[in-house]
């Protein structure tokens, strides 16, 4: 229960932050993906803090045994770079410049009540489906290799 609280609070900070920060606006988006043309730089702030919080305190995190509600971190163990890799990332940059959304301010945006985000999350559920389908993945497979993180 205290997971399921913890994650709840965490995904609602999460889009409130998104929302502050307008990351969830995909014209302000789409404005700072355009480097060539009217480049808006004001989401490097938010991108900026976010690397800075992280990089600050990750390190502190893990050096606990374990997280606070939780039993162990769970860390990606790969570490090598493959072409579904590097196509994913593709793919996933292209989508993001096209809509203006990636997946968390798609999620978000959602409450605007506005059709751009109903129709990008659409889009995403049927992409993540086709590539299941192509793949021949379940969703109970379809998890990163998790490790326990070892001091």
């Amino acid at each position: 229960m205290k997971q399921n609280l913890i994650a709840i609070l965490s995904g609602l900070l999460f889009g409130f932050g998104l929302s502050l920060s307008q990351m969830i606006d995909r014209d302000r988006v789409l404005e700072f993906l355009d480097v060539t043309g009217n480049w808006d730089s004001t989401l490097l702030f938010v991108l900026g803090g976010a690397v800075g919080v992280t990089v600050i305190t990750f390190r502190f995190v893990l050096r606990s045994p374990q997280p606070i509600f939780g039993n162990k971190f769970y860390l990606p163990t790969r570490k090598d770079i493959d072409l579904p890799l590097i196509l994913g990332a593709a793919i996933f940059g292209i989508g993001w410049g096209i809509a203006g959304y990636c997946p968390g301010p798609g999620i978000t945006a959602l409450v605007l009540g506005i059709g751009n985000p109903v129709l990008f999350m659409i889009a995403f559920i049927v992409g993540s489906f086709v590539y299941q389908s192509y793949a021949g993945l379940s969703l109970k497979n379809n998890s990163c290799n998790k490790q326990k993180v070892k001091q």
